[in-house]
């Protein structure tokens, strides 16, 4: 296991120094490698979010290839939810990412993978929600269970998942994550059939109250 970042692990665990903007270093850090997980994320600069969301993706795709590695997994924004959010059910819709620099930016980097995907046959996933986190272990009160968001035992699970998938339709798909279902709203539905995801503990069970 490779650890890679651009600032020192909280934990003091050993990682290597990568800035995702430089093909070098990703490539270098590639090698060797069986399956790339890509985490990395600006939000809220319009250069820097291009320079990593997007290019940053564009220099992981050429390590892959360089390296003959098949099986890649990136996380990214709900790139539908705030189209959609009056409706249920919401699963494989369209993705409508507007002119905000971290959507843009994040579903330009979809786009580029999925043409690597397409022409190398790189097993891409995508996984898209909203926020991660960890899950409650206590009642929660004057809160409401927040929407198209996953807890961290979920994301391992799934990551789990789409790394042993066998046959990944067209080398690349997108899902929702989604740790919170009682709204019914954001359907995982799409990653059980195709990764046999299933979200672990209910967590929203910490969110009931009575209604007096």
């Amino acid at each position: 296991l490779t650890l890679t970042d651009i600032v020192r692990h909280p934990d003091g665990l050993d990682t290597k120094t990568v800035d995702v903007r430089d093909y070098d270093a990703v490539r270098q850090a590639c090698k060797g490698q069986d399956f790339v997980l890509n985490l990395c994320v600006v939000r809220d600069d319009p250069v820097i979010s291009w320079e990593v969301n997007t290019r940053g993706v564009e220099n992981i795709s050429r390590a892959l290839v360089e390296h003959g590695i098949t099986r890649v997994i990136h996380t990214g924004p709900q790139v539908a939810r705030h189209w959609f959010d009056h409706d249920f059910r919401v699963d494989d819709v369209p993705l409508a990412p507007g002119t905000h620099p971290y959507l843009l930016t994040k579903f330009l980097g979809m786009e580029i993978s999925r043409a690597y995907a397409r022409e190398y046959g790189i097993d891409t996933v995508w996984f898209l929600f909203n926020l991660l986190g960890p899950r409650p272990v206590h009642h929660v009160e004057r809160a409401s269970y927040p929407p198209f968001t996953v807890v961290w035992e979920d994301l391992v699970n799934a990551c789990r998942l789409a790394y042993e998938v066998e046959d990944l339709p067209d080398h690349y798909q997108w899902f929702n994550l989604n740790s919170y279902l009682g709204h019914g709203k954001y359907s995982v539905d799409k990653a059980r059939r195709i990764l046999g995801y299933e979200v672990g503990e209910r967590v929203e069970r910490y969110f009931n109250r009575p209604l007096d």
